[in-house]
């Protein structure tokens, strides 16, 4: 069984029935929404309501946080730990450059692509590219 880090979006609707069909199917899984530090996951807006109106040094030093540490090292933990990432689609600029991470460290990547989005040349890098769970669920084992 695969050791798994699922990257996403938290606006992604296909990412709960992703990460229960893998914890079904026997996979370890980590769940960025519930990470093991118990403290729920990372929101912007939880270190400020206007962060969307940020300047570049405020971004910066809105990642020196503890909240924005905490949840960065229980990401890359969980990174590191996984040989497996699974990209559910569609999804933002954090969940790629996951993905790229994990390709970069030699580990496997699947594309899920639930429904169609604007084809990426670069998902050639990955080692799957499917649009069917069951495929995914399959290529894993």
């Amino acid at each position: 069984m695969a050791k798994i880090y699922v990257a996403s979006s938290w606006r992604n609707v296909y990412y709960p029935e992703v990460v229960t069909k893998l914890l079904e199917a026997g996979h370890e899984v980590y769940d960025f929404r519930n990470p093991p530090h118990g403290q729920g996951g990372f929101f912007w807006k939880n270190l400020d309501p206007d962060f969307d109106k940020w300047n570049v040094q405020e971004y910066k030093i809105g990642l020196e946080h503890p909240a924005s540490e905490l949840q960065f090292q229980c990401d890359l933990d969980a990174l590191t730990w996984a040989d497996t990432c699974v990209l559910v689609l569609p999804c933002g600029r954090s969940a790629h450059t996951e993905a790229g991470w994990m390709k970069g460290a030699g580990k496997k990547v699947i594309a899920y692509i639930p429904e169609m989005q604007e084809p990426e040349l670069m998902y050639k890098l990955f080692d799957l590219i499917s649009g069917d769970l069951e495929e995914v669920n399959q290529y894993l084992q």
